[in-house]
């Protein structure tokens, strides 16, 4: 195992310089920085492939900002951000290197880890993807009825379903006209059981996505949609309508499954990283290999871009210090992200489980007690639908709640002058975050009160402003500016597992209740009379056994 060098961040003279400056600016109004500074967008946005980074909407000086760069050098980000690249084994505590970034890389890059050609494993396994999509979509795929394949399941849960579907759903408008791409993960079986009901054996492919071939609710979905194909067709027909990607080819086998047909990926990629691999083939399969192709080369022009820019002219490095600023010195615990696009409505739950699952720590990764805050809540909704639920919140609630909002500057689905009325939304949020709304602009808005009636609607139209915000502005939804999205987010949640000190690619809080529900399950009948949980669960095992059925 690697050693690395341990610092205790908090202890660290920056740290406390950190908080000496939170408390001398906290009072500082954003409205006063913009009216002081007619250059304040130019000196704090950059661009690159046709994505802006606006962060002037942020409670950040210039002074802000040298502190936070010189907390990135007291944590070694650049020597992490090396050690990621090369290839080293920086998931600690699984003893793996930590390469998503090795399947963005074109085909004439070099990396090698433990002997092994990175890049040529990878592209091997591209070129039989791109073999196997290829013959689906021209439909040379065909069948047990010499039909070809209308619809493709993906099975998976987690990094093998959220991923993947964000990206699908994002790229509708490349999407093949005559194949239709599903995805269940929910082991709840209305999931799986209200997608097939529309659905034909003879013209359906199924994708199981598990790298180990055993996570429990994909193998579950799997054996349903298996039972549900063999009522029409036979076990031998299983091979030309069931792929995988996985690792494990005697369970793939075993499923009936020609490993031909399995598309493997390494121990060095992690599940919410995994879209970029095999696990993207649903994505593929929707917008084709060459569209695909362009998605990781987005990827690999955003991860250039973080590894050779230096921190202040870094997208991934100035989102993630301006989040630690807000998440550790203002304490502000949760982060809102609103993409201004419908195909990209599920971007927050992807970047949900990206963050939590990766900085959702309490310790270091040394194994060290944390005693700071680490990652913040993330949530979000598409606009302009989230302004008539949550904004009232944002903009008159308590609370300090740092937003992204990612907005396309054109649409594949153009219709009359609506793309200008969501953009115009849009900016008008940012800007009335920011701004907010005085005394003196309520007091003219109601010149016509007086007495009681302006003393109650007085307060009630008052908006603090001072509310942060980035926006990320795409020219377009692509394959390529999709890839450079995803993979500016999963950068920005590196660089704060760096600076927190925590290992930011294992996730063991996922496993315990897992542990727990295969206790439970067998509990769950009659037959097991000894329960020895505490109260609360006995008692809602016996009220499960008394209700269910009924």
């Amino acid at each position: 195992m690697a050693n690395h060098r341990h610092v205790d961040i908090n202890s660290t003279p920056i740290w406390a310089k950190l908080h000496q400056h939170q408390r001398a600016t906290c009072h500082m109004h954003m409205r006063d920085l913009f009216d002081t500074d007619p250059h304040r967008f130019q000196r704090f946005s950059l661009e690159l492939d046709g994505l802006l980074l606006d962060y002037s909407k942020n409670r950040i000086t210039e002074r802000t900002l040298e502190l936070l760069f010189d907390l990135a050098d007291a944590a070694d980000l650049k020597g992490w951000m090396q050690k990621m690249r090369s290839g080293e084994r920086i998931n600690v505590s699984e003893n793996r290197s930590v390469l998503h970034t090795g399947l963005r890389l074109p085909v004439d890059a070099a990396l090698s880890v433990d002997g092994r050609d990175v890049v040529a494993d990878v592209h091997a396994v591209l070129q039989r993807l791109k073999v196997f999509t290829d013959k689906v979509r021209d439909g040379q795929w065909q069948g047990f009825a010499g039909a070809p394949i209308r619809d493709v399941v993906n099975l998976g849960i987690g990094g093998s379903d959220l991923g993947p579907l964000v990206v699908k759903e994002a790229l509708s408008a490349y999407a093949h006209p005559d194949l239709n791409v599903h995805f269940v993960s929910n082991v709840d079986g209305q999931h799986l059981a209200r997608t097939l009901e529309r659905l034909d054996p003879a013209t359906t492919l199924f994708i199981i996505a598990s790298k180990s071939f055993t996570t429990p609710e994909t193998l579950l979905n799997a054996q349903a949609a298996r039972v549900w194909f063999l009522r029409e067709a036979s076990e031998v027909d299983i091979a030309r309508h069931f792929v995988a990607v996985s690792t494990n080819e005697a369970a793939v086998k075993a499923f009936g499954i020609d490993p031909e047909h399995m598309f493997g990926f390494w121990d060095w990629v992690g599940g919410r990283y995994s879209v970029w691999s095999a696990i993207g083939l649903p994505v593929m399969l929707s917008i084709g290999f060459d569209n695909f192709r362009a998605f990781l080369d987005g990827g690999h022009a955003m991860d250039r871009h973080f590894f050779d820019s230096p921190f202040a002219s870094n997208m991934p490095v100035l989102m993630a210090l301006i989040g630690i600023w807000y998440n550790t010195f203002y304490q502000a615990h949760t982060h809102a992200i609103m993409p201004y696009d419908h195909g990209l409505r599920r971007l927050p739950a992807h970047i949900q489980q990206l963050d939590m699952e990766s900085n959702g720590k309490r310790v270091g990764r040394n194994g060290e007690a944390l005693d700071f805050d680490t990652g913040p809540v993330i949530w979000g909704e598409e606009g302009a639908n989230s302004q008539h639920a949550f904004f009232q919140l944002l903009h008159q609630g308590t609370r300090l709640v740092p937003c992204d909002f990612i907005l396309p500057l054109n649409s594949h689905y153009p219709l009359g002058n609506q793309h200008d009325v969501l953009v115009a939304n849009c900016l008008a949020q940012t800007e009335a975050l920011m701004r907010g709304k005085g005394e003196a602009e309520v007091m003219r808005e109601l010149s016509q009160l007086s007495g009681e009636q302006l003393d109650m609607l007085l307060p009630q139209k008052l908006f603090p402003g001072n509310q942060p915000s980035n926006t990320l502005a795409l020219d377009k939804v692509t394959p390529y500016s999709v890839g450079m999205l995803m993979a500016l987010y999963e950068h920005k949640v590196f660089v704060q597992g760096v600076i927190w000190g925590i290992n930011s690619f294992d996730q063991w809080g996922v496993e315990y209740g897992k542990q727990l529900a295969r206790r439970i399950l067998p509990e769950l009948s009659d037959a097991v009379d000894a329960l020895a949980h505490d109260s609360s669960t006995n008692g809602l095992i016996r009220h499960y056994r008394e209700r269910h059925g009924k």
